[in-house]
């Protein structure tokens, strides 16, 4: 879909950066997800994953962040990235790795057992560990899947599913205290300077709220939860309190897996038109894609400019497939929108009535 604005983007200004919360971190609007290098969905060559990166790199010469996970394949995508960061002799301090921790390799018989059918050709399995041991294994077997790199940006990752998991709530609180152990963990970390901030990771947004009631984070990372289809006026109030505190916020899958911008996964479930539970999605999205085509405006780049506008957001992470995409997502993070484009959607009820308060690219 054109976008006659991106035509007319100066490269310099794909590369705005800010402060973390109040980390001292600089980073730039867009992150680099690296859930496609752990071969999401589909499995890519190395070649093409190298490529990818060095896409990557050339949009962001002054400082790249990379947003990974022991889950993301197993371990596939931390091992893929630190083989092309060695290959193409990127300088150590050009690069700002985050890695979400609480998911450690393990043998593959057969299929992978975690989120089935969303990993393709890979060659272990994972299995979830959220202790005090369990992240320092986590964080030192990053590293060294890393290969001279190192994750200085840590969290635990999906403490949400590991709650979720529990069989009574005897069972929930001895997990909650479990990650209550991990957060020690990476706090004696950053006492030691091996790390420079600690985070979170969550699709759940009630469960970042419960750590943080817990926990001094230095930043969050909202993923599934805040987007242009999915707004809880709830969560947006919540960011408001992380911004005025100080915590960083990274707001992750912007576009629900993909479905926004046209694909088949919303929070990585399959999205089958003929099943009725689904329908309201696919009509909010028609709608959607209806006043994009009508406002030339790219709907990757709505879902984009929405998620940056939000209270506290520092950055978001953005997973990208082709270095095409990569060039346009970083163009879209830095191209304002025109507020006359949110009016109407508001007018059509695709955005919450909450947020008429709320001007979108605009200071507040």
């Amino acid at each position: 879909m054109p976008n006659k604005s991106l035509n007319r983007l100066p490269a310099e200004s794909l590369l705005n950066r800010m402060e973390l919360g109040k980390t001292g971190i600089q980073v730039p609007s867009m992150i680099f997800g690296t859930s496609s290098l752990g071969n999401l969905y589909e499995a890519y060559s190395y070649e093409q994953k190298l490529e990818l990166i060095a896409a990557a790199l050339e949009r962001f010469p002054d400082g790249i962040v990379f947003d990974s996970a022991g889950k993301y394949g197993a371990g596939l995508a931390l091992e893929t990235l630190g083989n092309a960061l060695n290959d193409l002799q990127v300088p150590k301090d050009k690069v700002l790795i985050s890695n979400k921790l609480g998911w450690q390799r393990t043998h593959l018989e057969g299929e992978p057992t975690f989120e089935k059918d969303v990993w393709k050709n890979l060659s272990h399995d994972a299995i979830q560990n959220i202790s005090y041991e369990g992240v320092i294994n986590c964080f030192d077997e990053g590293n060294s899947l890393l290969k001279g790199y190192e994750s200085l940006l840590v969290s635990i990752h999906d403490p949400d599913e590991y709650l979720d998991m529990a069989f009574s709530p005897e069972d929930y609180e001895e997990r909650f205290a479990h990650i209550l152990e991990g957060y020690a963990a990476l706090e004696e970390l950053k006492q030691a300077g091996r790390v420079k901030a600690i985070g979170v990771g969550s699709k759940n947004w009630k469960v970042i709220q419960k750590i943080y009631a817990e926990v001094k984070l230095d930043w969050v990372m909202i993923a599934n939860s805040m987007t242009i289809y999915n707004h809880p006026e709830a969560l947006f109030h919540f960011m408001r309190q992380l911004e005025k505190e100080g915590v960083g916020i990274i707001n992750s899958a912007v576009f629900q897996s993909g479905f926004l911008v046209g694909g088949d996964h919303y929070d990585y479930k399959i999205m089958e038109k003929s099943d009725p539970n689904y329908q309201p999605r696919h009509t909010w999205r028609d709608q959607f894609f209806s006043l994009c085509r009508a406002q030339e405006i790219d709907p990757a780049h709505a879902c984009i400019q929405f998620g940056l506008q939000l209270p506290g957001v520092n950055s978001i992470a953005l997973n990208s497939t082709s270095p095409a995409r990569i060039q346009a997502n970083a163009a879209y993070c830095s191209t304002k929108i025109p507020g006359s484009f949110w009016d109407i959607m508001k007018e059509n009820g695709l955005i919450a009535d909450y947020l008429s308060e709320f001007h979108l690219n605009q200071e507040l």
